[in-house]
């Protein structure tokens, strides 16, 4: 045990995250994603959700400040109304980067392409649809 590190992130995901340098990006994938079929490294967080891996990993990830949106969310399709869980994602960036908190849209298919370049995929318990969400990493300028 160590003080100060959100219990809900594992050895296996803090060496990841100690391991992705500037410019790297994990993916956060809903139970819906198909995680293995694209992680290069595949973190298993069954029964947590998205939210609360991506509160606990930008406890101690910066984003990259170096873009214009170091965050990305899977574009909804079909006219799927938008997903109440993105505003919860808002919520978190701000809590944790308030100036540097950005959104882009990726589309489906290019969300896939992305994950497969992906330094390492979360696959979680998430039941909300749309709740993938990629997160660049910045620079630790402390």
């Amino acid at each position: 045990m160590l003080k100060n590190i959100p219990s809900i992130l594992s050895p296996e995901l803090l060496k990841i995250l100690m391991e992705m340098g500037h410019g790297n990006e994990i993916v956060i994938g809903d139970g819906n994603f198909p995680a293995a079929d694209y992680a290069q490294r595949l973190i298993r967080c069954d029964g947590h959700g998205v939210p609360e891996i991506m509160d606990a990993i930008l406890k101690l990830m910066p984003l990259d400040t170096y873009v214009d949106a170091p965050l990305a969310i899977m574009q909804t399709t079909n006219g799927d109304p938008t997903p109440e869980i993105w505003a919860t994602f808002e919520d978190i960036a701000k809590k944790h980067e308030p100036g540097n908190c950005k959104f882009e849209q990726v589309e489906r298919f290019a969300f896939y392409e992305r994950a497969k370049k992906a330094y390492a995929v979360i696959a979680t318990g998430e039941t909300a649809i749309y709740a993938n969400i990629i997160l660049k990493k910045g620079v630790v300028k402390e």
